[in-house]
């Protein structure tokens, strides 16, 4: 595994809003503050040490007179769409010429009054919703360039929008604290049947977990309008197993902070997370699943997940990704330090070769993963899952009570009840070992490849059960946990991405991080982020990076072993059939 910013010159060094994947053909689509879209060919570099090689093919410019916040690529790779600033969406075709391929505007659908800040295609690519800044999201016949429902529920703006890749259900999520989610109840109108969705779940709050014989609370799931990012991009599994959520933030005591999480919600009950992700301290703005299964490891019995395979996915902060799959509880990679300015977007290749991430700074970063680093594909011939995503089992999370003499676990009884996993930094004793230096194409920045191991102190790390019905008591196990922080990619010699870490770098909660600026010819060491303006709400214009941190990226970044070791008290998921 290996990482990088490549330092290219993507949208003319203004902010990069969105990116996605050609399904067919692998090539990757960036969107930004330019009036932009613009197509570039990945490449493998053929040397361990350098990143891939991004070459420019062409513009679909002259279109759009604002900024482009979303791209989305159908399913077939046949369409493109595309939403920007002032509520223009563009409907894009590819069209085969003896110069080429090329791609020209279909159809221009306008509805939206304010800016679009996500779209999502359905299944089948006759449809597609969108999210606004005017509160609204709108279902549109692609075909017939209509719009045929608009769904105004929404206090404030849209920031997040998915289609169920069942074709049961959208989601939405806005800065109002709200994911709503909407169900296909079709009518008959002329004795032609008709889409309609409508609302069957409003999640705002969840009940505060507190000790035996005190007052439940409810405290809400996600946060307000000053989170400093125009995105909550949310997502479906692509099996249509679960819904996973950004923006989330919760307290698990009336005198806590809030902690930033994603949540996973089961299909079987989408009126509630099933499981809480902490993402340190940093709020989680966009995720986005590997759309490729993989066959089960078999390494992790302990596992919330009850699927004949594993499926990856990645989960944005505003500075780091997490990469997880179904069969850990924990992270199986951490990126970070890679930027200056925040997060965007994500996206994987339809091979699960790399993984592209975008940032308001400027600049794109690629993962680039070895041949079955993941894992091996699951075949989908074998019955068990059907070329439309359907699944066969669900996310398992039904808790029952067991009492101990050292801790008291939850009980959950007809609700899927919330795990949370919350690891706190230790302190460390940094031993690194230099190897290999990955360099950037066209950048003064190298990265160090780890392999080596350090020593670290025990330090308490908590991890606290939380149920959303009844619960007695939080008690935590401690954990062993090794943190080793090197300037580089952390890789094993297997190459295992169970056991590599890409770039953890320290994520730090104050609003002030130091960096250490790289002298000439030396290696930054650390992943020390950019001073960073909160931005206090979402009213003012995007903005793109200081005129003194254009074309600079940080290089390096600091890497921790992710712990494998299972806590002593197992938690075992029971099954929920669909």
């Amino acid at each position: 595994m290996k990482g990088g910013t490549v330092q290219i010159s993507w949208h003319e060094s203004k902010p990069v809003l969105s990116l996605d994947f050609h399904p067919p053909s692998s090539t990757l689509a960036t969107a930004g503050a330019d009036f932009d879209i613009k197509l570039w060919s990945i490449k493998p570099s053929g040397s361990q040490k350098e990143l891939p090689t991004v070459t420019y093919l062409n513009s679909l410019s002259s279109y759009h007179s604002s900024s482009v916040n979303v791209i989305r690529f159908s399913s077939s790779g046949d369409l493109l769409a595309s939403g920007a600033d002032g509520g223009d969406l563009l409907i894009w075709k590819l069209h085969s010429t003896d110069a080429g391929q090329t791609w020209k505007v279909l159809k221009t659908l306008r509805s939206h009054h304010k800016d679009i800040l996500d779209l999502q295609w359905s299944p089948d690519a006759n449809y597609i919703i969108s999210g606004s800044v005017d509160n609204c999201c709108i279902i549109w016949d692609v075909n017939k360039g209509t719009n045929l429902q608009t769904l105004d529920a929404h206090a404030h703006y849209v920031q997040g929008v998915a289609w169920d890749p069942l074709g049961k259900y959208v989601a939405s999520l806005s800065s109002d604290r709200t994911c709503r989610i909407f169900i296909n109840k079709p009518h008959k109108s002329k004795g032609i049947e008709k889409i309609n969705y409508v609302c069957q779940e409003v999640i705002s709050k969840a009940e505060q977990p507190l000790f035996k014989n005190s007052k439940s609370t409810r405290y809400h799931l996600f946060h307000d309008e000053t989170l400093p990012s125009f995105f909550r991009r949310l997502s479906w599994s692509p099996d249509g197993s679960f819904l996973l959520v950004p923006a989330g933030s919760y307290k698990i005591g009336t005198g806590s902070d809030a902690v930033n999480a994603s949540y996973i919600f089961s299909r079987n009950d989408l009126s509630r997370p099933a499981i809480q992700l902490p993402s340190a301290s940093k709020a989680v703005v966009a995720v986005r699943f590997c759309p490729i299964y993989f066959n089960l490891r078999g390494t992790n019995s302990d596992g919330l997940f009850k699927l004949p395979y594993r499926i990856i996915f990645a989960v944005a902060t505003l500075n780091s990704v997490f990469i997880y799959d179904t069969e850990s509880t924990l992270p199986i990679a951490v990126i970070a330090g890679l930027h200056y300015s925040s997060i965007t977007d994500i996206s994987w290749s339809p091979d699960a070769r790399y993984l592209a991430l975008s940032s308001q700074d400027g600049f794109c970063s690629l993962v680039e993963f070895e041949d079955e680093e993941l894992g091996t594909p699951f075949s989908l011939s074998d019955g068990k899952v059907s070329d439309t995503g359907t699944v066969g089992s669900v996310v398992a999370e039904k808790l029952k009570v067991q009492e101990d003499d050292d801790c008291m676990i939850i009980e959950s009884v007809a609700n899927i009840g919330t795990v949370l996993v919350e690891s706190r930094e230790t302190s460390t004793e940094r031993k690194v070992a230099e190897s290999d230096m990955i360099k950037s194409t066209g950048s003064a920045q190298s990265v160090m490849n780890d392999n080596c191991t350090n020593e670290a102190e025990e330090k308490d790390d908590k991890m606290d059960a939380e149920a959303t019905v009844n619960v007695e008591a939080v008690v935590s196990d401690c954990m062993k946990k090794k943190e080793e922080e090197v300037d580089g990619v952390a890789t094993q010699p297997t190459g295992s991405v169970g056991e590599a870490v890409l770039g953890c770098a320290k994520i730090e909660a104050e609003d002030k991080a130091e960096k250490r600026v790289l002298s000439s010819g030396s290696v930054k060491c650390g992943a020390e982020e950019k001073e960073e303006k909160p931005q206090l709400s979402l009213d003012g214009v995007k903005s793109g990076p200081t005129e003194e941190t254009a074309g600079k990226q940080i290089s390096s970044s600091n890497s921790t072993a992710i712990p494998n070791k299972p806590a002593r008290k197992r938690i075992t998921p029971i099954a929920i059939d669909p």
